[in-house]
C-alpha cells in the first residue's frame, strides 16, 4: 500500500509545486543515451529481411522504424496501455489519482498509472519500479521526454526497446520470431499478443506459457478498438506454440559481406529471396542418393546488369560432413573444360579460325605436352564448331598455342577473374583446367560472354553501380560462342537454342561443372567434395547440368530469346571462307608471321573514310578482316587500301598464306 500511498501524494505534490519550480526540474534533466545498437540486417532487392545478426549482448533487437508498424496496432497499444498518450506531458494526473482511488478503496493494485513515456523511461534507464525513487527518476525523465521528442519519436523508442521474452527485444525481433512476419501485417490476435507481451515477457511466453499468454492476449482485445465481429475471430485465432528461427537465407554471402563492411547495418543486396530459397531448395534436392561428402554451389545473375539474384555456398550452412560451412561459389577450383568458350573465342576475333573452319583432332605432341581426348577417342578433321560442341582437347590446344597461354590468362584477368596458377606462369594445360577459378568467377565470365563480349562485373549490393570493364570478345567473336553453345542438346530433353551453355569435369572426376545463360540470365553449379578428393564417375554433363536446367526453370518458366548476330558477323559456309580460314594449321606455327605496320594498336584516325594498311613480313596472298569481316582477299600487295570506311572503333585482322594472322584496333573519326 506504501507505493499507492506515494503515488497520491505525489499526484498532490506536483499539483502544489510551482509550475515554474517543475519546469526548472524538468529542464535539467540529464537524459540516459537514446542511441541504441540494432541487428545488422540484409535485405533483398524487395526489401525481404534475408538475414540478421545478434548485437553484442546476444539480443535479438532489429530495428523498428515506426512506419514499419501496422498503424492499428499503434491504436491497441494506446488504447490498452495509455489511451491519453497523444494529450498527456508524459505523466497522466488522472489515471494516477484513478489508480490510488482504486487501491485504497480495494487495500489491492487495481490497475496501474504508467503512461508508455514512463515505461520508455524505465527501458532507457533499464531500472525496476519499485523504489519511491526509481518511480520518481522515471516520471522526471518522462517529462523530459515529452519536452524534447515528439510522440512519435517516443513510441519509436518503446517499440524497439520492450522486452518480449528471452533474447527478443523490440517489436519487429517479436513479430518474426512469434509470426514469421514483419509487423507491418499483424493480424488483430496477433497484434494483440504483442502488445501484452511486454508487461511481463517471461511469464508470457507464448512458446512457455500458453494459457498466460492467451489470458493475456484476452485482456488486450477486451479493450481493443474492434467491432465484436473482429473481436471475436481474434480470440478465436490460436496462439503461437512454438519460436521461430530469425531468417538465415544466403548466409555465406551475407556474411562475407558484413565482415567486408562491418559499420552497415542495413545492406540492400541484389538477391531475390524468393528464388534464393528455391534453388537453395534444389541444392538440398540435388544432393539426394549421392555421395554423403559432396556439396553443390550455385550461382545465378542478370547479365545485363551484373545484379546476383541468387547465391547459394552449399546445401546447408552447418559443421556437417559435406563441410556446410565453406562458400563453395568463391573456392578456387579446377574449371575442366569451362574455359574453352573463351579460347575459341580469342581465335575468332583474332582470324584465326571460323566456327567452320576444320581443324584436326588427332594425337598431337606440343613440346613435352601430350594431352589425349576425355573418351580417348579422335575424330580427325572436323568443324571448329562441333570441336567445341564435343568439348575435345586436341583442337583447343592447338588454338591456345597458337595464342600463347599468356595472353589467355591476361585476358582471364581482363573479365575480372583471379586465376590461381599452380605454377610461376601459364602453360598450355590452362585450356583444360590447368588453373585454378571460382564459381563466381567463371559466372562473369560467361556473363561477358552473353553481353556480347563487353565484359561486367557481378555486384551483390543495390547501390553499387554497374561496372564495365574493357571487351573480352569481339561481338561477332561472343556471338559465334554463344550460337554454338546454344547448339548443345541439354540433357533434360528442352528444346535446343534456348540456353548456351558448357559443362566440365576437372583431371580425376574432383569438380563438375556446368555454366549457361539464356538472353537476360547466367546461372553456374558445381558439384564435388570441397576438401577436393575424387568423385568416381562425376561428370559435369551428368551431374550438373541437369540442375542447371532445373535452375533456368526456377528464375521463368520461359526463357528470354539469346540476341541475334552482329551486323559484322559472317556467317559463311566452310568452302566460301577465305582461303586461310577454312583449315586450321599448326605447322608453321610462328614462322615469320605477318605484322601491322600502320595503323598502330591504339590510334585514332581522322577524317578516316580510307586507309593504308600496311603490311610486314607474312606470306602472300593476304586476306584482311574488318570487325571480323572480309574487307580485301587474296592480295599480293603490302600496302592494302581499303575505303568507304564508317567512324567508329574498327579491328583489322590479317591473315597470311599459312594462316597466321595480326591484328590491330582504331577508332575511326
Amino acid at each position: 500500500m506504501s507505493r499507492l500511498l506515494f503515488l497520491l501524494a505525489l499526484t498532490l505534490y506536483l499539483a502544489a509545486l510551482g509550475r515554474d519550480r517543475v519546469d526548472l526540474w524538468v529542464d535539467q534533466t540529464v537524459l540516459p543515451p537514446l542511441a541504441l545498437d540494432t541487428s545488422t540486417e540484409m535485405r533483398d532487392r524487395n526489401g525481404t529481411l534475408l538475414r540478421a545478426y545478434t548485437v553484442e549482448d546476444g539480443l535479438w533487437r532489429l530495428n523498428t522504424p515506426l512506419e514499419a508498424v501496422d498503424p492499428d496496432h499503434i491504436d491497441m497499444l494506446i488504447a490498452y496501455e495509455d489511451k491519453r498518450f497523444r494529450t498527456h506531458s508524459g505523466v497522466d494526473p488522472l489515471a494516477m489519482i484513478r489508480a490510488s482511488g482504486q487501491a485504497l478503496w480495494h487495500r489491492e493494485v487495481v490497475s496501474g498509472a504508467s503512461t508508455l513515456t514512463m515505461q520508455t523511461a524505465r527501458l532507457l534507464e533499464q531500472s525496476g519500479t519499485a523504489a519511491w525513487s526509481g518511480k520518481l527518476r522515471q516520471i522526471r525523465v518522462a517529462l523530459a521526454l515529452e519536452r524534447r521528442l515528439s510522440k512519435d519519436e517516443i513510441l519509436t523508442l518503446y517499440l524497439n526497446r520492450a522486452p518480449f521474452g528471452g533474447n527478443i527485444e523490440g517489436l519487429r525481433s517479436a513479430s518474426l520470431a512469434y509470426f514469421g512476419k514483419e509487423p507491418k501485417r499483424l493480424t488483430d490476435a496477433e497484434a494483440a499478443l504483442l502488445v501484452a507481451l511486454p508487461q511481463a515477457p517471461e511469464a508470457r511466453r507464448p512458446d512457455r506459457a500458453q494459457v498466460a499468454a492467451q489470458t493475456a492476449r484476452e485482456r488486450v482485445l477486451a479493450r481493443a478498438p474492434l467491432t465484436e465481429d473482429a473481436r471475436r475471430a481474434a480470440l478465436s485465432e490460436p496462439i503461437p506454440m512454438t519460436r521461430r528461427a530469425i531468417p538465415q537465407i544466403a548466409p555465406h554471402l551475407t556474411d562475407r559481406l558484413r565482415a567486408d563492411a562491418p559499420l552497415t547495418r542495413t545492406h540492400h543486396l541484389t538477391l531475390d529471396a524468393a528464388l534464393q530459397q528455391r534453388l537453395k531448395i534444389l541444392a538440398r534436392k540435388a544432393l539426394r542418393g549421392h555421395d554423403p561428402r559432396m556439396s553443390i554451389a550455385i550461382l545465378a545473375a542478370d547479365h545485363r546488369t551484373g545484379e546476383v539474384l541468387a547465391s547459394v555456398g552449399s546445401a546447408g550452412y552447418a559443421a556437417d560432413g559435406r563441410a556446410g560451412f565453406v562458400d563453395m561459389t568463391r573456392a578456387v577450383r579446377s574449371p575442366g573444360s569451362t574455359l574453352k568458350p573463351l579460347i575459341y573465342g580469342m581465335a575468332f576475333g583474332n582470324g584465326l579460325a571460323h566456327p567452320e573452319t576444320l581443324i584436326a583432332d588427332r594425337p598431337t605432341q606440343f613440346g613435352t605436352y601430350a594431352p589425349q581426348n576425355f573418351d580417348g577417342l579422335y575424330r580427325g578433321e572436323l568443324r571448329v564448331r562441333d570441336a567445341l560442341q564435343l568439348s575435345l582437347n586436341i583442337p583447343v590446344v592447338a588454338l591456345s598455342e597458337r595464342l600463347g597461354p599468356n595472353r589467355i590468362y591476361a585476358k582471364m584477368r581482363v573479365a575480372g577473374m583471379q586465376p590461381d596458377l599452380p605454377g610461376t606462369s601459364p602453360g598450355l594445360a590452362i585450356s583444360l583446367g590447368g588453373v585454378g577459378v571460382s564459381l563466381h568467377d567463371l559466372v562473369q565470365l560467361y556473363a561477358g560472354f552473353a553481353n556480347g563480349g563487353q565484359a561486367l562485373a557481378l555486384r551483390t549490393n543495390k547501390d553499387t553501380n554497374i561496372a564495365r570493364k574493357p571487351r573480352i570478345l569481339t561481338p561477332s567473336a561472343a556471338w559465334h560462342v554463344s550460337h554454338i553453345l546454344a547448339g548443345v542438346r541439354p540433357p533434360t530433353g528442352q528444346e535446343v537454342g534456348q540456353v548456351a551453355f558448357k559443362t566440365g569435369t576437372s583431371y580425376g572426376h574432383r569438380d563438375a561443372w556446368a555454366i549457361g545463360y539464356d538472353g537476360a540470365h547466367v546461372i553456374g553449379v558445381w558439384m564435388g567434395r570441397p576438401d577436393g578428393t575424387p568423385v568416381p564417375g562425376a561428370f559435369g554433363g551428368d551431374l550438373a547440368a541437369p540442375i542447371l536446367f532445373e535452375a533456368f526453370g526456377h528464375i521463368t518458366p520461359k526463357r528470354t530469346a539469346l540476341p541475334p548476330p552482329p551486323p559484322s558477323t559472317l556467317i559463311v559456309s566452310g568452302a566460301q571462307l577465305p582461303a586461310p580460314l577454312q583449315r586450321f594449321d599448326r605447322a608453321p606455327l610462328r614462322t615469320n608471321a605477318p605484322v601491322v605496320a600502320f595503323p598502330p594498336d591504339g590510334a585514332v584516325l581522322e577524317n578516316a573514310q580510307t586507309l593504308t594498311l600496311k603490311i610486314r613480313d607474312g606470306h602472300a596472298p593476304f586476306t584482311v578482316l574488318l570487325n571480323g569481316k572480309p574487307a580485301h582477299t587474296g592480295s599480293y600487295d603490302r600496302d592494302i587500301q581499303l575505303a568507304n570506311l564508317t567512324r567508329g572503333a574498327a579491328t583489322l585482322s590479317v591473315i597470311d598464306a599459312r594462316g597466321q594472322s595480326a591484328r590491330t584496333r582504331v577508332w575511326l573519326d
